[in-house]
């Protein structure tokens, strides 16, 4: 049985059920290039929790490279490219706070300074609302400075591929400890 065997038969059980269901979508690696990103399983973005879990590690990439941090976004985004308005919402996002995507990562907090555990994982969760209109899915991730859920919508296009929709995960959360004043 493979690393991601298991991830498969979970999120087919949670697709059929459509309740509440946490998939943990496990990188053992992180890419380096645009070519190792879409050549990682999860970006055959056949489920929508592994799409999700792409969109967090796309948006990473931006403090270092943004544009390959945008040209894995428009990946994962497919037929609906990125438009003006939405980069410039993207770009604002990480004008202070680049640290919000990481804590999307198991292990990532605010007290080490969202550093997270390898491997490299991001649980994504459903409920019973996440398939409510057909084609789309409301997928919901855990960040480790936010008391509550964040959620990414998808689509699911003509190729049975899960792309990104709309993403409402680089809202504010819990500075890192090093950046606060406080004790």
């Amino acid at each position: 049985m493979g690393l991601f065997d298991n991830i498969g038969k979970t999120v087919s059980q949670a697709m059929q059920g459509g309740g509440n269901k946490s998939v943990d979508v496990v990188f053992s690696t992180l890419p380096d290039t645009y070519e190792q990103f879409i050549a990682l399983p999860q970006a055959q973005l056949s489920t929508p929790f592994d799409t999700a879990a792409m969109v967090v590690l796309a948006l990473c990439f931006y403090p270092q490279d943004p544009d390959l941090s945008m040209k894995m976004y428009n990946f994962v985004s497919g037929p609906r490219q990125i438009n003006p308005m939405e980069y410039s919402f993207i770009k604002d996002r990480f004008r202070d706070y680049d640290y919000v995507p990481r804590s999307y990562f198991k292990g990532a907090v605010p007290s080490n300074d969202y550093k997270p555990s390898e491997p490299y994982t991001v649980t994504v969760s459903e409920n019973p609302y996440s398939y409510q209109n057909e084609g789309y899915a409301k997928m919901f991730l855990t960040s480790g400075g936010a008391d509550s859920q964040r959620f990414v919508q998808l689509r699911k296009a003509k190729d049975d591929k899960w792309y990104l929709w709309e993403q409402f995960i680089l809202v504010g959360i819990r500075e890192p400890s090093s950046a606060s004043p406080w004790a």
